[in-house]
């Protein structure tokens, strides 16, 4: 019984770090080998190995192999910036260099203003269709979240964020504005605002949504031609002005979208 239990227990391990990391089902089997063979009595010695073995696949293999299946990390610059760095340590920060073409575009659009890109999952290193969850379409090396932009109270635009993951925290919609949330809900896609619960707390509950700020973006990411959908809530579409026929709306089986911007290639 007690092999038993703990063959499911490293089952369940992989599956988990599998499902999160992409790498880590695979590392964490290498560690438990090494494990074995290394006969020093240390404590911990399987975490630290899987730690150390980790860290090193991602900041030095990984970015090696991610190019013969097409993808590079996300190149960081003054302006580009992940929203928060557990994206990096996950592996879930490779794109297609068409997409690092875009961002690289839409920050020299944004030159002149204070406006940062912050961007969320991006895909894994390796491998069209493994997904990368919660998301439905972030398989392919073609897709990108970014944050959304917000302000103070005194209208001065700011970097920060309002949760610490990224997501979760929504511009409902107001009382005139069309609410598709409520839709969706009605119609019984309960997981349409779960990321409710994945914001690992709320920071800077000060800000507000800058709506000035978030439409500079937006029509600035419109200028790339590699740009095929970008996804946003109806009612923040219609807010902002926007008009562009590659503006859509993701449906309803998808999560709402008035948490972060979701941009993808043609």
């Amino acid at each position: 019984m007690k092999i038993l239990l703990k063959t499911i227990l490293n089952l369940l391990l992989f599956s988990f770090l599998t499902v999160i990391t992409q790498i880590g089902g695979v590392i964490y089997v290498l560690s438990v080998l090494i494990s074995k063979k290394w006969s020093i009595n240390l404590k911990f010695k399987t975490l630290l190995i899987f730690m150390g073995l980790y860290l090193f696949s991602t900041l030095f293999i990984v970015p090696l192999l991610a190019p013969i299946f097409g993808r590079e990390k996300v190149k960081n610059s003054e302006k580009i910036k992940p929203t928060n760095y557990m994206t990096v340590l996950l592996n879930r920060n490779y794109v297609n260099p068409k997409l690092n073409q875009l961002l690289n575009k839409t920050e020299k659009e944004l030159s002149g203003t204070t406006i940062e890109i912050h961007y969320l999952d991006a895909n894994f290193p390796f491998i069209n269709k493994f997904p990368l969850l919660p998301h439905l379409s972030h398989n392919d090396g073609n897709k990108i979240d970014l944050s959304l932009i917000y302000e103070t109270k005194n209208g001065i635009i700011t970097n920060k964020q309002k949760s610490i993951s990224g997501y979760g925290l929504f511009e409902n919609p107001n009382l005139h504005e069309y609410n598709q949330i409520e839709k969706c809900l009605n119609m019984g896609y309960f997981q349409y605002d779960y990321p409710k619960y994945l914001t690992l707390g709320k920071i800077n509950e000060e800000l507000i949504f800058s709506e000035k700020g978030t439409k500079n973006l937006i029509e600035n990411i419109l200028k790339s031609q590699h740009l095929g959908k970008l996804f946003i809530e109806p009612h923040l579409k219609t807010r902002m002005g926007l008009k562009d026929n590659r503006i859509r709306y993701h449906g309803c089986k998808a999560v709402r979208h008035d948490d972060h911007i979701h941009i993808q290639l043609k």
